[in-house]
């Protein structure tokens, strides 16, 4: 539980980054994300998805294990419509610890 605590924490420090690749770092060349109704694969999906997203603040509210990752509970607050807002985020990593599967739901 440490470890996603730790690992939430430092994935959401660099999505706050304004370098996109500092949070492309953590995934898998192959990863999907589900976000927004959307889904992006590839790292080249993942940047054009990163690119297109507002500049946002994340207030972690908690991290729990499930059957095959973690899911962490987070404020969302930036220039978008209905701000802030608290989302979803689950997380499903492969053995190098990078994320293979990401699905931000309300």
């Amino acid at each position: 539980m440490e470890d996603a605590q730790k690992f939430t924490e430092e994935y959401f420090a660099a999505a706050e980054h304004p370098d996109p690749e500092r949070c492309l770092a953590f995934f898998a060349d192959d990863a999907v994300v589900h976000d927004d109704g959307r889904t992006h694969r590839g790292i080249a999906e993942l940047r054009a998805w990163h690119r297109a997203l507002p500049t946002v603040r994340y207030t972690l509210r908690e991290v729990v294990p499930t059957a095959s990752g973690h899911r962490a509970r987070a404020r969302v607050g930036g220039d978008f419509p209905g701000s802030p807002v608290t989302l979803r985020f689950t997380f499903e990593r492969d053995t190098r610890g990078r994320i293979t599967l990401l699905t931000i739901s309300p």
